[in-house]
Parts: C-alpha cells; sequence; structure tokens
C-alpha cells in the first residue's frame, strides 16, 4: 500500500508514462529531477522555443547568421533547462500547500515528501547559478535582459492568488527569451523582438488556457484563480482570439524585421500560418470536461511552436 499522495515509487500523476526519470535515472537523483518536471518535458520545450525564435529571426533581419548563432541556440536550451528547473522548484516550494489539496499536483515531490523544502531551495539555487554562469557568455545586454527575466519568473507562483490572469505572467516569462535570443544576436533591442514576444504571451494565453482546465474543480474550492475558471464555457472563443493575436502579431514582427532577402520573407510569413493552422486544429478537438484531451492538446504545443523554427531556419538560410 502506497503512502497517500504519493505514486508507486514516488511517479508524479501527470507525467509522461515510462519516461527517462523513471527508468533511467540513479534514484537518488529522481525526486529532484521530478521536481525540476524533468520527466515532464513539455515546458523546457515551451521555455525554449521563443529564444530559437529570436535568434533566427534576428539573423533573418539582418542577413548574417553565424558560428555564433549555434551556440545562442544551443545554450539557451541548456539554459531552459535549468531555468525551467529552478522556476518549478520555485513553484512547488510557494504552492506545496495547494498542491496538497489537488489531485494532479498531490503526488509532486514537496506535497508527497520526497523532498524537503530545504532541499528543494538548495536544489533551486544550484540550477539557477547554473544558468547563470551560461548567460554569462552572451553579450553585455544579453545578460541584462537575461537577469531581468527573474522578476516574473519570482512574481508568477504568487500570481493566481490575486488575478483571474496568472498566464499573463506565465508568458511574460516563458517568452522572454524572445527578446533574449535577438539582443544576443544583435546586441540591442528592437521592435521585432518585442511584437514576437506579445505574439509568445498570446500563445501562452492559448495553451495555458487549456492546460489549467484541468484544475478547475480543485481550484475553485482552494481559491485560485486562473482564465480557465475565468472563461469557462466561453474558453473556445477567448482561444480564439489569442490564436489570432499569436499569428497576427508574429506576421508583424516578421515584416518588421524587414529581411532584405525577399523570398526569406515569404517563407518565414509561413511560420504563423503553420502556427496558427496546428492552434486551430488544437481548437476542433477541444473538450474543456476532458482532462486526457486537454492534457493530450496542450503537449502538443512543442510542435505549435517548432513549425515557425522550422520557416524560420530555412529563410534564413536562403
Amino acid at each position: 500500500m502506497t503512502q497517500l499522495g504519493k505514486s508507486p515509487e514516488g511517479q508524479v500523476a501527470d507525467a509522461v508514462k515510462d519516461n527517462w526519470v523513471d527508468r533511467l535515472a540513479p534514484a537518488a537523483s529522481r525526486p529532484y529531477l521530478r521536481l525540476s518536471r524533468a520527466d515532464r518535458p513539455i515546458g523546457t520545450w515551451l521555455l525554449y522555443i521563443p529564444c530559437i525564435w529570436g535568434v533566427l529571426l534576428a539573423a533573418l533581419h539582418d542577413g548574417n547568421l553565424q558560428i555564433w548563432d549555434a551556440w545562442l541556440i544551443l545554450a539557451s536550451g541548456a539554459g531552459a533547462w535549468l531555468m525551467r528547473g529552478a522556476g518549478c522548484s520555485w513553484n512547488d516550494i510557494t504552492d506545496r500547500h495547494f498542491d496538497a489539496q489537488v489531485a494532479r499536483t498531490l503526488s509532486r515531490p514537496i506535497p508527497s515528501g520526497q523532498v524537503t523544502v530545504r532541499s528543494a531551495v538548495i536544489w533551486m539555487a544550484a540550477q539557477a547559478l547554473t544558468a547563470f554562469c551560461i548567460l554569462l557568455t552572451f553579450g553585455p545586454m544579453a545578460i541584462a535582459i537575461g537577469v531581468a527575466s527573474l522578476g516574473f519568473i519570482a512574481i508568477y507562483p504568487f500570481a493566481k492568488r490575486f488575478t483571474w490572469w496568472p498566464q499573463v505572467f506565465l508568458g511574460l516569462a516563458f517568452n522572454w527569451g524572445a527578446l533574449l535570443g535577438w539582443v544576443a544576436h544583435t546586441g540591442k533591442l528592437e521592435w521585432p523582438a518585442l511584437i514576437l514576444y506579445l505574439s509568445g504571451i498570446s500563445w501562452t494565453l492559448f495553451y495555458d488556457t487549456i492546460y489549467a482546465h484541468q484544475d478547475t474543480e480543485d481550484d475553485a474550492l482552494i481559491g485560485v484563480k486562473s482564465t480557465a475558471r475565468l472563461f469557462g464555457q466561453s474558453s473556445p472563443r477567448w482561444l480564439s482570439l489569442f490564436l489570432g493575436l499569436a499569428v497576427g502579431l508574429m506576421g508583424i514582427a516578421i515584416w518588421m524585421a524587414n529581411p532584405s532577402n525577399v523570398l526569406g520573407l515569404w517563407v518565414a510569413l509561413l511560420g504563423p500560418l503553420s502556427f496558427g493552422l496546428h492552434m486551430a486544429w488544437q481548437l476542433s478537438n477541444l473538450d474543456i470536461n476532458h482532462s486526457g484531451i486537454l492534457l493530450t492538446l496542450f503537449r502538443t504545443n512543442r510542435e505549435t511552436g517548432l513549425l515557425p523554427v522550422l520557416f524560420f531556419a530555412v529563410a534564413v538560410m536562403l
């Protein structure tokens, strides 16, 4: 008989089945990797993808793809993995009492007793410091931009306590990479990056509203706010709005980047088109009362975000 709140062998309820952490990681490391959501990689992808957007759109803007950009993309991936882990650790530290009252999150490492709060703080700091060392390889402006993101990361776990729009704060944090990637390539912050950032925030409102619908009943009982609770049965209409904003703003960002390669411009514009079609497919399959469908659709947003990456990469190489 397992301890209340724990899945067999400490597995987290909403993790991908037979994930690499549960199968391959040393037993002592598993609770910490679960705390970092290493067994649920979709969050790392959603944090990482805007970084790639920023680098590639900047390279398209000035027509100057460099070997250095390969490092920026690889380093951003490592940084995204680490900062997502640090952010999730912080989230679970601050939300530990809420998580203990929600069926889907009860099996997480802190409420289930696998990791103490003190150990979680140490693990969070280790991840953040390692990510900062990677950031130091970027230019001065990019370092400043990267450090500035910590404010949104710190605030996000508390947002659901004081606003019905915590997904906005998640979007502000998760899409910061669009600014960072652009600045790391160009050395300065410009309007196309800011518009791309707004596109990413709209995308986050889309996918995290879908995700939040899994918990609306428990959230209502414990007083946690979300766009899913706010929109209720009207969610499909709101998601359509966020879809349109995400696609339109990304198209404007590409146009404002003003690439000298006209063919590259039109290929890049296939990015937001495919991006929007994938979100429209999600909407066509949406059932806000079916947790399994909600989680599946949420996870497909890796592919949603990678479609613009594909077309941006082709456009840059033309």
